[in-house]
């Protein structure tokens, strides 16, 4: 009778325990939410944050607080969501160098993407555009690679640095056409793009926000949307495949993650909101002014894409002859 009593006593203080947390995630979220970004501000992923959290902030009835917290790579950005309170008060939106390249390049990272964070849904996509000075005699892929073949060496390319994804962009580009082009690190996608329309280098890989002006204006030319399907804020441009070179697609994303151990009824609202988020029309269209665009996924499918981009990766990091620091 007396350890039936103390069985009982356990269960009723777990019981009482949990209600609390129970309560909360059903009444989620009493106050405002902090959003955590791996990227100094200003950025495309700036752009995508900020339409989120404007309409996240009334959706959901509580503000989003934006907090840009970059270094190491985006590392201690993550690193400060991993350790945060699995409350669904502090949340953050990751790309996909977060999760499929910097656990290849950095040794000392204190975490592990996978199995550290919950995923819980893609924001947007954005895809790689094959990009070349106006003055540069090819105006597809097709007759880029012939370019490229013909003099070996000779063409550049800028990326924003080493290990970025416009450099990883430009390293599968020269595997998958065979061909040898010089990189050429900047600080940056934009020291990248202001070159390429000076001259200095031919080409660069970046997404459409980055580039949209200088192209409209004839500074810069589009080859190539390294993707199966046009963009639908630029249905002009024509994909890889139709350009001249199939199979060549390299698309980044961002999404938002939540610490290991957040409630399933927190994950299932901010999912919900996520989604409503990318079928309004006009979020639809701020987000296309930048290039990008609404990438609508379940957890599940967003935490296998994000295991799918972490092991094509090591391959195509290998190839760029990135090493671990």
């Amino acid at each position: 009778m007396n350890r039936l009593r103390s069985v009982l006593i356990v269960v009723s203080a777990a019981v009482v325990l949990a209600a609390p947390s129970q309560a909360s995630a059903q009444n989620y979220p009493t106050k405002p939410i902090r959003l955590l970004i791996p990227t100094a501000a200003g950025g495309l992923m700036d752009v995508a944050a900020r339409i989120a959290a404007d309409y996240l902030g009334k959706s959901l009835g509580q503000r989003l607080v934006i907090e840009n917290r970059s270094g190491s790579g985006g590392n201690l950005g993550v690193e400060a969501v991993v350790k945060a309170e699995p409350d669904g008060y502090t949340l953050g939106l990751i790309q996909i160098g977060n999760v499929a390249i910097n656990p290849y390049v950095y040794t000392d990272m204190t975490f592990d993407p996978l199995t550290d964070l919950v995923p819980v849904a893609p924001v947007t996509s954005s895809a790689i555009l094959v990009v070349a000075g106006a003055n540069v005699p090819a105006n597809n892929l097709r007759e880029l690679i012939a370019l490229a073949k013909k003099e070996p060496g000779k063409l550049a390319y800028g990326s924003a640095g080493p290990g970025t994804a416009p450099h990883l962009a430009g390293e599968m580009f020269k595997s998958q056409a065979g061909v040898d082009i010089l990189h050429v690190p900047y600080r940056g996608a934009g020291p990248a793009v202001n070159d390429t329309i000076g001259g200095h280098v031919q080409l660069t890989f970046v997404g459409w926000g980055a580039v949209r002006g200088a192209v409209d204006a004839g500074r810069l030319k589009v080859l190539a949307v390294a993707q199966s399907t046009r963009l639908k804020s630029a249905p002009q441009l024509p994909t890889s495949a139709e350009a001249g070179l199939p199979g060549y697609e390299f698309i980044t994303w961002f999404g938002v993650v939540a610490p290991k151990g957040t409630p399933q009824p927190i994950i299932d609202t901010l999912v919900k909101n996520i989604h409503a988020m990318q079928d309004d029309p006009v979020v639809v269209s701020s987000l296309g002014e930048s290039g990008l665009e609404p990438l609508k996924e379940s957890p599940e499918q967003f935490g296998a894409r994000m295991r799918h981009d972490h092991d094509r990766f090591r391959a195509i990091v290998q190839a760029a002859g990135l090493t671990p620091q």
